[in-house]
């Protein structure tokens, strides 16, 4: 056969595409699998006494007990199908009693405010000694400390930071809020590297999430995306990017009737967040929603929430904020809805994927099986589904599973 291109050529472009391909390789490294939470429960750090994940689901039980004992008012407050109601309901009541947490953040920046010095090293340090003393913690567990917008705010963050990881000593979750600029980032990764060192962690022990609350965050001073740029201030450090609602409707402009998750501007904040991630392994988190579950709105309030994290989930944020335990209630069940809903047709694709079937209608190829894998594996790490459900919707096993997650193919 004749070509007109000798193997030299052919090899010196190659050449070049392949730096191209190990540094891609090296940044888009996809998800590092392992379970994801479906939320993050604040509470501030004056307010954490006890064993605080057991209180929020004893509070939350209490409010299903009071305001849908039964399925059947379930049923009628989120509008859902009898049959539905009854199995989410159930499984409810079964994750709130089994781990009605599975995410805390020990807050120390708006959800506890300005203290004196003396108070806050020392909520701190007494935080720390509980979280040390649980006996059963939720899965994650960590601290917002505050912002490095100003050399006062930094100093209180870095002081209280320190303070925690160094009573605590390992490793918790780090939450860095109202980011601005890149070189916050960086020196957020010299200060735990400075910890890591001190305290014997091991290199990259010490991770952290950036709160995507400022517009600045999603577009610098030179109008370039933000985000890409964190992540790589962050080298390999940021494990997660959180939105906040209100700072950044706020930081838009946006009055306060008009500050909510489900806003316009809010999902282009998200998309960019969503794009710049992709990839990556940097996992995603919607915000929190304002509107409390408490005194006579416990109804309305469980709808908003309700419909507002099923909008999150579709839109791919599998992940969000709650302020107060009665949204535990409405988070669960619209992760249990969601995937309940759609568990048995990503099955039946999922299983023709893995058998090369091609009569089914759908023609998957292996990004799709992927996200159809990921799926079935949150409905499963959520409590949704059970693995014996899962290997009989689709035949796989939840190590198949998990793996046919990471890479897409059987």
């Amino acid at each position: 056969m004749r070509t007109s291109l000798d193997g030299s050529m052919v090899a010196r472009v190659a050449r070049r595409l392949s730096e191209v391909d190990a540094e891609r390789a090296a940044r888009y490294a996809g998800d590092a699998g392992g379970r994801q939470p479906v939320h993050t429960c604040y509470v501030p750090a004056d307010k954490v006494t006890g064993d605080v994940a057991a209180e929020w689901g004893a509070a939350a039980l209490s409010a299903l007990e009071e305001h849908a004992p039964r399925a059947g008012a379930f049923a009628e407050i989120l509008g859902l199908p009898g049959e539905l109601a009854e199995a989410v309901h159930a499984k409810v009541v079964a994750k709130l009693s089994r781990e009605p947490v599975e995410d805390l953040r020990i807050d120390f920046e708006d959800g506890y405010g300005p203290r004196l010095n003396e108070v806050e090293d020392a909520d701190a340090v007494r935080c720390a000694d509980l979280v040390a003393g649980w006996p059963d913690p939720p899965p994650w567990v960590g601290i917002r400390f505050k912002s490095f917008d100003t050399r006062s705010l930094f100093d209180r963050g870095a002081r209280t930071l320190d303070l925690f990881v160094t009573e605590l000593g390992r490793a918790p979750v780090l939450t860095f809020p109202k980011v601005t600029d890149v070189a916050q980032v960086s020196a957020l990764v010299e200060l735990v590297e400075l910890l890591e060192d001190r305290l014997d962690l091991g290199t990259g022990a010490l991770r952290f999430e950036i709160q995507i609350e400022t517009t600045q965050s999603i577009v610098d001073s030179e109008g370039r995306l933000a985000i890409p740029r964190f992540i790589a201030a962050g080298a390999g450090r940021v494990s997660g990017l959180h939105f906040g609602t209100y700072d950044y409707t706020a930081a838009c402009g946006l009055s306060a009737a008009e500050q909510h998750l489900a806003h316009a501007a809010c999902d282009f904040a998200r998309h960019v967040m969503q794009v710049s991630a992709a990839g990556t392994g940097v996992r995603l988190s919607d915000g929190s929603s304002n509107v409390l579950p408490v005194g006579d709105g416990v109804h309305e309030a469980w709808r908003t929430h309700f419909a507002l994290v099923l909008r999150s989930i579709a839109h791919g944020f599998h992940q969000g904020w709650d302020m107060h335990p009665a949204q535990l209630v409405t988070r669960y069940a619209a992760n249990f809805v969601y995937h309940l809903r759609h568990a048995e047709a990503n099955a039946r694709r999922l299983r023709a994927y893995v058998d090369s079937q091609t009569d089914t209608g759908v023609l998957d190829e292996p990004a799709t099986a992927q996200a159809l894998a990921m799926s079935m594996r949150r409905a499963l790490d959520c409590g949704a589904l059970e693995a014996d459900d899962v290997r009989r919707m689709c035949g796989l096993s939840e190590v198949e599973l998990a793996a046919l997650a990471r890479r897409g193919s059987p």
